[in-house]
């Protein structure tokens, strides 16, 4: 959060900042990551004290933004509308070839289910991502999930542990979250 604050000032973005003893700029990420896990694409919401198009706004943090991060484009929310919605994530994660075996089969099955509960090992609370699912594929060694976002409870780590890969980031493997979309 302190690079993307520090990336506003230096492109003179005329934020909003909270009142109290310590203001802080206006921006969030309307779905925060989990620990652990990578992102490609993200989006973060950014409240302004002036009227700016997208471009223009693009056009000033382009200059200043730090190495290894890219800003792929710049959307002004309708007047009127107080938070973006998240409608769907997508999640991409390596399997590596000892868990390839009967992992299209457990695929088939899950998506043919209309339930399919996990416990989860830290507090044995036990969540259906089943209802979340609305795409899940294995392709070339990756797994590809898109998961809604208004079933609450069900994440990623949910359906590995559904397909019984739930140790696959123990063993060094990560979670990529490369899309998120907004409900327009």
């Amino acid at each position: 959060m302190r690079s993307m604050e520090r990336l506003f000032r230096r492109a003179g973005l005329p934020l909003s900042f909270s009142e109290g003893f310590h203001p802080k700029p206006r921006m969030t990420f309307p779905l925060a990551l989990a620990v652990g896990i990578e992102a490609l694409d993200e989006v973060m919401e950014l409240e302004l004290t002036e009227s700016l198009s997208g471009d223009e706004v693009f056009g000033r943090l382009a200059p200043h933004v730090p190495p290894g991060m890219t800003i792929c484009s710049v959307d002004m929310l309708p007047a009127g509308t107080k938070k973006a919605k998240v409608c769907c994530t997508t999640y991409q994660i390596p399997v590596p070839p000892a868990h390839h075996a009967g992992l299209p089969e457990q695929i088939q099955n899950l998506l043919a289910a209309s339930t399919w509960p996990v416990i989860r090992s830290r507090g044995q609370k036990k969540v259906d991502p089943r209802p979340a699912i609305q795409s899940l594929a294995f392709c070339d060694g990756v797994l590809s999930m898109c998961l809604r976002t208004d079933q609450p409870g069900a994440g990623p780590r949910d359906v590995l542990a559904a397909l019984n890969l739930a140790d696959l980031e123990n063993e060094g493997v990560h979670l990529v979250r490369t899309n998120v979309e907004l409900a327009v």
